[in-house]
């Protein structure tokens, strides 16, 4: 490998390691755990309907999409932490149809239909 292209290598990872939003900083390690969040609502996706949450659901719709909101005016725009926001909360709108529809429809709606 020629050096030049060690030293771009290098000054990559460098600068990657000394963004603003980089692994130094908070901007980086919070969206990342955030994650953590998303899985909890892929989990619920397994609960019944008549036992989520609908005030928490709708704390994760709420706060989830003002973040997304508020991660493209912070400085430095953080596009990490805007994409696992909208995660947030598209898992707690998801988890809030599904409430509604159980709550419509009743509880044969979320039943197989036996042959």
């Amino acid at each position: 490998m020629s050096g030049a292209a060690a030293s771009a290598g290098t000054s990559k990872f460098t600068a990657f390691m000394n963004h603003p939003a980089g692994p130094k900083t908070v901007f980086f390690w919070a969206p990342l755990m955030k994650w953590c969040l998303v899985g909890a609502g892929l989990k619920d996706l397994s609960r019944p309907a008549d036992k989520l949450s609908v005030s928490q659901n709708l704390a994760l719709t709420a706060t989830g999409f003002i973040w997304v909101r508020y991660s493209f005016v912070i400085i430095p725009v953080n596009y990490s932490l805007a994409a696992v926001n909208f995660f947030v909360g598209m898992s707690g709108l998801t988890q809030l149809g599904r409430v509604a529809h159980y709550r419509y429809y009743g509880e044969g709606a979320t039943k197989p239909v036996e042959a």
